[in-house]
């Protein structure tokens, strides 16, 4: 499976169980965990994890983390239903896709948190 297949999961995944992130008591775990993953492109994150889509889905909620926590997002506030959710998903995927297609050695972080301000309209 490509790197690029592979986070369309791993963001679909991340925006499903991303709701209120900052207010939940992982959060702060999450963040400390993702400090050390940061540094992370495309290409290097399927090449460390093995392509493992459960080992890139992690990554990339970690990184999902610092974003929202970072730019002080309560998620909930910005899909407050299943269909909106669906939405920011569907957009937040196309973003993560066409970055890492567009550069597999940009850092992973850095496309996330974009793609966060993007899709919510920040």
């Amino acid at each position: 499976m490509k790197i690029r297949n592979l986070l369309s999961v791993s963001a679909t995944t991340v925006l499903i169980t991303s709701t209120a992130l900052h207010a939940e008591p992982t959060s702060e775990f999450l963040v400390e965990e993702a400090a050390g993953l940061l540094h992370h492109s495309c290409d290097s994150l399927a090449e460390v994890t093995g392509a493992d889509e459960d080992a890139i889905v992690s990554v990339v909620r970690k990184m999902v983390a610092v974003s929202l926590v970072n730019r002080q997002i309560d998620l909930a506030d910005h899909a407050t239903t299943d269909e909106r959710r669906a939405e920011l998903r569907a957009e937040f995927v196309e973003q993560v896709r066409g970055a890492c297609a567009a550069d597999r050695k940009a850092l992973l972080a850095g496309i996330v948190d974009t793609a966060v301000k993007n899709v919510l309209g920040l």
